[in-house]
């Protein structure tokens, strides 16, 4: 490549003023709140479940381009583990979106366990991401970044028993929202990291 067209390739991946922001670097941070703010709202009942099985197929959608676009870059240290975790987590959210078909009475749908799979995909999101929080705070030498990767990985777990051991909808948002506040804490850490 020429020198020429090597620093124009720099100048519009990092502009002067900073890195560029991109979707693809820094939409974990922005989807992973989301994402258990919408679950929180579908228990309370703010959320529609048609809505909630919407965000099942959006997500699935994106989690498959999010790791075809990044497949390269992913490919060793902390972001393995995170490429381990989307490919993981994308049958996890099938099986949410396959619980809400068995939920809407088609043909398809009688023969699915609805409950077991939305269970799945519940609990699945929420203990998941744990190991690779675990790993990156491991490999990450900061010490208040690793100090809440490994924050989170303890509230994606308590959050998960919090939320199975609820006997109401205000329990069950409780270990949402610890499971949330945890996740989006180590993915903001990690974007800062990477």
């Amino acid at each position: 490549m020429f020198p020429a067209a090597e620093a124009t390739r720099v100048s519009r991946a990092y502009p002067a003023d900073g890195p560029a922001l991109t979707l693809r670097e820094n939409g974990p941070a922005l989807l992973v709140p989301a994402a258990w703010g919408v679950a929180a709202g579908a228990v309370l009942g703010a959320v529609s479940l048609h809505a909630l099985f919407v965000a099942h197929v959006v997500m699935s959608t994106l989690l498959v381009a999010f790791v075809v676009a990044s497949w390269r870059d992913m490919s060793t240290g902390v972001l393995r583990a995170w490429k381990l975790v989307i490919l993981a987590g994308t049958p996890v959210t099938l099986a949410g979106v396959l619980g809400f078909i068995a939920r809407g009475g088609t043909a398809l749908g009688a023969a699915l366990p609805a409950d077991a799979l939305l269970a799945v995909a519940f609990y699945g999101w929420m203990l998941l991401p744990a190991p690779a929080f675990v790993y990156t705070g491991l490999r990450d030498a900061a010490v208040p970044r690793s100090t809440v990767h490994h924050a989170a990985a303890a509230c994606s777990a308590a959050g998960a028993v919090v939320a199975a051991l609820a006997g109401s909808g205000t329990g069950t948002v409780a270990g949402i929202a610890l499971v949330g506040l945890g996740q989006t804490a180590g993915i903001l850490a990690a974007t800062a990291l990477y």
